[in-house]
């Protein structure tokens, strides 16, 4: 919005320089975090008290451990404090042409929606478990693959117009246009390895990082502070990817597809940043306001669908490994059980809690001690990410 505005003003007065800055990209995105991390600070407090006045407080599950009955009330639903600010911030700095950024923001915003009727119903009927687990799935299938099917035809094109030709000319060939590479596998450490992955491989690929992330987030969400940090980080090197595949010299340099136009999501990453710190702000132990599913499942599924667009879903897994962990050992843990119970007639477990960062509670790490050395985990997880720009 703020770009647009800019080049107006400077074709009626060009003698106005000062508005050149709001072209570049750099520029904006820091500003978007800056932005972000304003409206997040200065809204929160008023937020929190709106959540509490609606009694919209966490449950705590009654097998859940001793030492987190004390946050049952705790304000939830603060994810969309996050949202918001990622939204506004997005909107008045990024450049609104791009379809990219249209992708993300919907996307982000849709999983959000189901998070917070899932919270709602949490509230409203005083039940731990929320929505329906495959309710919930329903939806993320819903937006994941409709995002799927959108982005196989926005990362092979480079503008708007080509993209829904591009979409027409599959469709009147019986589905049988070849596209370009830039869809295909890329794989970190090597010089441009991709495999090739068509439509049909490519929409699978994508709703499997797109809803996988989603609920990776939110079974790391819980504990204070675990997940956003994580997210912020992930999000930056992401922001990265975004600037280097969207710029034809640094893509060539560092061996990487060029896709015209995901440099604009290096403002989405900053306003993700900034979005996060603020609500860390609130969110650090002891929590005054937990994000709920609003924000964890928004959150994880904005990580995938810019890790689909930048071509880095392997990197997202490395960088990420906090939140596979997490989500592996819930997996783990039920099929470990239902397996034991079927072949021994009493289920057994692999974790002495699940997800993973239960596991070491109960093992006597102290709560911020498993928050600050996951986040350790997640910073050198995205220093090894961001060496796959260079360790080709």
């Amino acid at each position: 919005m703020l770009l647009e505005l800019a080049i107006w003003l400077q074709g009626l007065s060009p003698e106005l320089g000062f508005f050149r800055v709001f072209q570049y990209l750099t520029f904006r995105a820091v500003m978007g975090a800056l932005t972000a991390l304003l409206i997040g600070l200065f809204a929160g407090p008023a937020v929190i008290r709106h959540l509490q006045a609606l009694k919209i407080g966490q449950p705590v599950r009654e097998y859940a451990m001793q030492t987190h009955l004390v946050k049952s009330g705790t304000p939830t639903m603060g994810g969309v404090l996050i949202l918001m600010a990622i939204s506004v911030a997005t909107l008045l700095w990024a450049d609104l042409s791009n379809r990219f950024v249209w992708i993300v923001l919907l996307v982000t915003l849709g999983l959000g929606a189901i998070g917070w009727v899932d919270d709602w119903k949490k509230v409203v009927n005083k039940d731990p478990e929320g929505m329906r687990s495959r309710d919930k799935y329903m939806w993320q299938s819903i937006i994941a693959t409709l995002a799927a099917l959108t982005l196989v035809f926005a990362i092979s094109e480079g503008s708007n117009a080509k993209v829904w030709e591009l979409a027409m000319a599959w469709v009147r060939s019986g589905f049988q246009v070849q596209l370009p590479n830039t869809v295909g596998l890329w794989l970190p450490f090597f010089k441009q390895v991709g495999y090739p992955l068509g439509v049909l491989g490519f929409v699978v690929m994508t709703y499997l990082v797109i809803v996988g992330s989603s609920n990776a987030v939110n079974l790391t969400d819980g504990l204070d502070g675990l997940a956003i940090m994580p997210v912020i980080m992930v999000g930056a090197v992401l922001g990265v990817f975004a600037y280097v595949t969207g710029n034809a010299v640094f893509a060539r340099y560092l061996l990487l597809p060029f896709i015209p136009g995901t440099g604009e999501l290096m403002v989405f990453c900053g306003a993700i940043g900034g979005a996060g710190l603020a609500f860390l702000w609130f969110n650090t132990h002891p929590a005054q306001v937990f994000m709920g599913d609003v924000g964890a499942l928004a959150l994880g599924g904005a990580l995938g669908v810019v890790a689909v667009i930048v071509r880095q879903e392997i990197v997202l897994a490395i960088m990420g490994g906090v939140f596979v962990a997490e989500a592996l050992s819930v997996m783990l843990q039920v099929m470990y059980f239902k397996y034991t119970k079927k072949r021994f007639g009493e289920g057994r477990r692999l974790f002495r809690m699940a997800p993973l960062h239960h596991h070491f509670e109960k093992k006597g790490w102290k709560e911020t001690q498993v928050v600050v050395r996951f986040w350790i985990i997640t910073m050198l997880l995205c220093l090894v990410g961001l060496s796959t720009l260079k360790l080709r």
